[in-house]
C-alpha cells in the first residue's frame, strides 16, 4: 500500500477542527456508515430545491464559497482521518477505480459531493426529471472517476479531494445536457 493509502496511526493522527469537520463532512452527514456520498450528494441536491438556490448568480457564489471553505476543511480532515474509507466505497474503488490512489480522501468527507452536484445542475432547468437524472449521473460519474478525475485527484492539500468532483460534476452536466436534448427530440411531451 504506497504511503499516501497508509491510514494514520493514532499517534500520528492530528484532531481536525470542528468547523473543518462540520464543513468537509457537510454537517456530519458524512458520518453516515453507508453510501456517506450518496447522503453527501443528497444534501447538495436538497440546497438547490430551495427557491432561488439554483440561480445562475446565487449557485455560483455558493460554489465559489463552498470550495473555498472545502478545501483547506477536507485537506485537514484528510490529514487527520488518512484515506479511510467505509466498506461500500472500499469495494466501489476496488471494482471501478484500481491502483493507487492520490491524496488521503476519506468516506467522511463529502462536501466534495455537494459541490459535484451543483456543478452537475449548474443552469439546468429545476425540473423533477431533471434533477434525479442529473442525481444518478453525477453518481455515475462519481464512482467510475473518468479522466482527467483520476488525475486531479492526486493534487494534494484537499485540492484533490474537491477537484476529482468537480471534474465528475463537468462531465455530469455534459451527459445530462445531451440527455435532456435527446428526451426533448424524441419526446417532446416529456418535461426535462
Amino acid at each position: 500500500m504506497p504511503p499516501s493509502e497508509t491510514p494514520a496511526t493514532d499517534r500520528q493522527r492530528e484532531r481536525a477542527p470542528i468547523l473543518s469537520r462540520l464543513v468537509a463532512t457537510v454537517v456530519f452527514t458524512g458520518y453516515i456508515p453507508w453510501a456517506s456520498g450518496t447522503f453527501g450528494s443528497l444534501a447538495g441536491l436538497l440546497v438547490l430545491l430551495i427557491p432561488g438556490a439554483e440561480q445562475p448568480f446565487t449557485l455560483a457564489a455558493m460554489l465559489i464559497l463552498t470550495i473555498a471553505a472545502g478545501v483547506p476543511a477536507a485537506g485537514a480532515v484528510a490529514r487527520a482521518e488518512g484515506n479511510r474509507l467505509s466498506r461500500m466505497a472500499t469495494a466501489a474503488k476496488q471494482a471501478f477505480q484500481p491502483g493507487a490512489h492520490g491524496a488521503p480522501d476519506p468516506s467522511i468527507v463529502v462536501i466534495d459531493e455537494v459541490v459535484g452536484m451543483w456543478i452537475t445542475l449548474f443552469l439546468i432547468p429545476k425540473t423533477i426529471p431533471a434533477y434525479i437524472a442529473g442525481f444518478l449521473l453525477f453518481r455515475v460519474m462519481d464512482i467510475l472517476k473518468p479522466q482527467p478525475a483520476r488525475a486531479v485527484e492526486r493534487i494534494p492539500h484537499g485540492w484533490g479531494i474537491m477537484l476529482d468532483y468537480v471534474v465528475a460534476g463537468l462531465y455530469a452536466n455534459a451527459a445530462l445536457r445531451i440527455l435532456i436534448w435527446l428526451a426533448g427530440a424524441i419526446l417532446p411531451a416529456l418535461p426535462l
